[in-house]
């Protein structure tokens, strides 16, 4: 097992496990106005539920647990800026103290899609904690932190994808928080489909 500093946990313990974890990502346009992201371990058991508009003037995902129980907000923040930004919140909080994480565009024209993700621990220091590298063409993606890959993404194209339903395979290395790693799955996807 691995030792704290090495535990990598951001949205809480129960979501770090000692093995590598295969997730199934399966989005739906459910209609016109919401979104819904279900989430599978390799055995068929719904880990998670994430759940949002599609078409809202504030972009807001709110992701659960199995009993249907809110784990974090995520909120895309709406300022006038080049780089798409969205803030990630315990709960359905968007209190301060509650704060996790901020996500946004590494630049405003990139050739590769990049996003940097900075902790609350280091979010006024304008340093990234992890980055997030990808394929417009493929929707392919890996989550780095430093030189590290902690986690791989590939978007698994059917002619459903063309009807409102895709799919992600997922592998998250032991002792990555996979949460954290679909949350970031959520926000490359919505990103994308800005």
């Amino acid at each position: 097992m691995a030792s704290d500093d090495q535990i990598i946990k951001v949205v809480g313990d129960r979501f770090c496990v000692p093995y590598t974890m295969e997730l199934l990502v399966k989005r739906k346009i459910q209609s016109f106005s919401n979104a819904h992201y279900d989430v599978f371990d390799a055995t068929g058991n719904v880990l998670l539920q994430v759940d949002g508009g599609v078409w809202n003037f504030q972009r807001k995902r709110v992701m659960k647990d199995p009993a249907g129980l809110p784990v974090i907000t995520m909120r895309e923040k709406q300022a006038l800026s080049w780089k798409q930004q969205w803030v990630v919140h315990q709960g359905e909080s968007s209190e301060k103290d509650h704060f996790i994480c901020c996500v946004q565009r590494s630049n405003a024209l990139q050739i590769k899609n990049k996003l940097d993700v900075c902790l609350a621990s280091s979010y006024k220091d304008d340093g990234r904690d992890f980055r997030v590298t990808g394929s417009f063409a493929s929707l392919s993606f890996k989550v780095r932190r430093g030189n590290s890959i902690i986690a791989e993404v590939s978007h698994n194209f059917t002619w459903g994808s063309c009807k409102g339903k895709e799919s992600f395979k997922v592998k998250v290395y032991p002792e990555v928080d996979y949460a954290f790693i679909v949350a970031l799955v959520v926000i490359m996807h919505e990103n994308d489909n800005a």
